[in-house]
């Protein structure tokens, strides 16, 4: 169940890209129906879509937005063969999932379905082009989407027994899928061993790299590399350059008083004691 929910949920995905284009989309089929002289009869299958895509279409746009409306109904086709391999369901889920099968068959007459609220897509339509042209054909994808929705509702109320058959079913499935590649899934096995085992040695030699924690710097011109690099000072050569300068051994950013050590002198080196000399008296005349 959870496989056909995430289905469900790409479609929805895809869908909002195109309802964003419903513009382009309408321009698209108008330029069609111009080329093919057909401007009296609406869009009123998916088929006609179709055929004006592979026969009129003269435009790389409109070749584009037509081709993704025809892939989103194509894909809700096999979502429907998906829901009805799922499990024999119950009246109510069989009655939705035959009107989806039957909405996005390629000869089903559209020109009678309009989405109603909360859809909005008609409402971007003129009176006319809603009325007359394009009102079914933009109808139909929000529609089969609210079918589905409800269908999954009522199969996650089944029991726990039917579920457990289902996951069954495509567990064979699976497994016929794959005896039926076993090349495909070999080579497969084999490229992703490879980007296995390249990702690992990438990531050993970046776990190197960290263990050492000598990471590589960054690289410099030659006119801006960085001055070598020098052994740090102990602190006996500190000490000893403080104590021939006469700084403190904070070094000069100390803003605490100096202490100056007095020189040491030798004997030699001793000056005498100079001495004042005496004012003799003279007597007063």
């Amino acid at each position: 169940m959870n496989e056909v929910k995430e289905s469900l949920r790409s479609i929805e995905q895809k869908y909002k890209l195109f309802q964003q284009q419903q513009f382009t989309f309408i321009a698209a089929l108008e330029h069609c129906r111009e080329n093919a002289h057909d401007k009296i009869r609406p869009i009123s299958s998916v088929g006609q879509v179709q055929s004006y895509m592979e026969h009129y279409c003269n435009n790389s746009t409109d070749r584009r937005i037509l081709l993704m409306f025809l892939d989103i109904c194509s894909e809700l086709n096999k979502l429907c063969q998906h829901f009805e391999a799922l499990h024999s369901g119950t009246p109510v889920t069989n009655s939705l999932l035959e009107k989806c099968k039957t909405l996005v068959s390629q000869s089903n007459d559209l020109s009678s379905l309009r989405a109603k609220y909360p859809h909005d897509v008609v409402n971007h339509l003129s009176c006319d082009e809603a009325r007359n042209h394009y009102g079914g054909v933009v109808s139909l994808i929000p529609i089969v989407l609210d079918l589905m929705k409800e269908w999954i509702a009522h199969s996650e109320k089944l029991p726990r027994k039917v579920l457990q058959h289902v996951s069954e079913v495509l567990g064979s499935q699976g497994a016929a899928a794959a005896t039926t590649r076993p090349a495909q899934t070999t080579v497969t096995q084999h490229l992703l061993g490879k980007l296995k085992y390249r990702q690992l040695a990438k990531e050993s030699l970046k776990s190197r790299g960290k263990d050492k924690g000598f990471p590589k710097p960054p690289w410099r011109p030659p006119d801006k590399a960085p001055p070598p690099q020098t052994a740090p000072e102990t602190s006996a050569a500190k000490l000893s350059a403080s104590l021939q300068s006469g700084l403190p051994l904070g070094g000069s950013g100390h803003t605490g008083p100096v202490c100056r050590l007095p020189r040491v002198t030798s004997l030699s080196e001793e000056r005498p004691i100079q001495t004042t000399p005496e004012f003799s008296r003279q007597p007063a005349s």
